[in-house]
């Protein structure tokens, strides 16, 4: 069954909001991540934990809509979601959890310029499952954005190997980058799945349903790490090692529960925006926002500029106004073959 797409302006409306919480998470999540490690924090499973651990903030907006559609139907129950869809929700949830330790062992050894390029990278895994899962039809816009993005991510791994942490050996250093290598690989192929859970789902979806599905994931991600929490002690030592956080014990917390928030807002904000347009349109953004991550860090971390990051920034803008440029002028041949009479629709990206 088809997800349920609201009206066209309120769902432009909604596809901007998206791709802001998205894009806010994907600039935010790594910067605050990479700060738990740099000051003290050294708990890879408890890091992966904090990336969905804020999922109760979603039990607010469910909770309004829930009020909302007792108003017109008071025998509505509080989750909508079927069995058959919270199973494939949970199974996927399980594979962004470990998805989030492999990403976090990355950002715990490696700077953030460099564990941010190789994400970037997904990008092309997502494009390769869009269309092996989904059918993904790509225009030469599309195409010519995918390709710019990704070359933007390889022009910044030249040259990576010098910014590696001082201290470490060249085989912690290979470890981490094949690791952040898989988090990128599976988390484009998640991305597609979502898109074909939506599609393939024997009940209708509107975005409150969306909402649940993004708990669920989040839920079963949470409890994945948690074993691994289990597993490796952290719970025992998340003390100690407040007291020891080189910024104080009090902002250890701090930069423990903001970094679960932001991460939470980039997880919701990407299955939002392949419920408004297309994984594939996630994925751009998600590559777009990360060279915004890049000159961050070298402002606040002091990491290097290099003329390389200078090219992807350039590349990746290039790329992200050749695919929305090209959806501007596939919308309006859309509407101008759309007969007067019906009222036009927003095609999928």
């Amino acid at each position: 069954m088809e997800a349920k797409q609201p009206k066209p302006t309120k769902r432009r409306a909604l596809l901007l909001l998206n791709c802001v919480i998205l894009s806010t998470g994907i600039i935010a999540g790594p910067l605050l991540l990479r700060l738990y490690f740099l000051h003290g924090g050294k708990r890879v499973w408890f890091s992966s934990w904090l990336e969905t651990s804020c999922w109760p903030i979603i039990l607010l907006p469910l909770t309004i809509a829930f009020l909302h559609r007792r108003r017109t139907n008071p025998t509505s129950k509080f989750f909508l979601m079927k069995f058959p869809l919270f199973v494939t929700s949970a199974g996927i949830g399980v594979i962004q959890g470990f998805d989030n330790y492999l990403y976090a062992y990355g950002v715990g050894r490696l700077p953030v310029s460099t564990s941010s390029l190789i994400i970037a990278a997904q990008l092309a895994f997502t494009a390769v499952f869009a269309f092996l899962l989904v059918k993904q039809k790509f225009t030469s816009y599309s195409i010519n954005a995918v390709f710019l993005l990704t070359v933007a991510a390889g022009v910044l791994a030249m040259h990576t190997s010098a910014d590696r942490t001082k201290g470490e050996s060249t085989k912690e250093y290979i470890i981490a980058f094949l690791m952040t290598v898989g988090a990128a690989v599976l988390y484009g192929f998640i991305l597609p799945l979502v898109e074909l859970m939506y599609k393939k789902a024997k009940q209708e979806i509107s975005y409150t349903l969306v909402l649940e599905v993004q708990m669920v994931l989040s839920i079963f991600a949470t409890a994945f790490c948690t074993i691994g929490m289990i597993i490796n002690n952290d719970f025992k030592v998340i003390g100690r090692e407040a007291r020891e956080f080189e910024l104080g014990e009090a902002k250890y917390y701090v930069v423990v529960v903001i970094t679960s928030m932001i991460w939470q807002c980039f997880f919701l904000g990407a299955i939002g925006v392949i419920f408004c347009g297309s994984s594939l349109l996630s994925g751009i953004i998600i590559a777009v926002a990360l060279p915004v991550t890049e000159i961050l860090a070298v402002i606040i971390y002091r990491e290097r500029f290099t003329a390389e990051k200078g090219v992807s920034l350039a590349l990746s803008l290039w790329g992200f106004g050749s695919y929305f440029y090209g959806e501007i002028k596939h919308n309006k041949k859309k509407r101008n073959q759309t007969p007067e009479t019906e009222m036009p629709s927003l095609p999928n990206p």
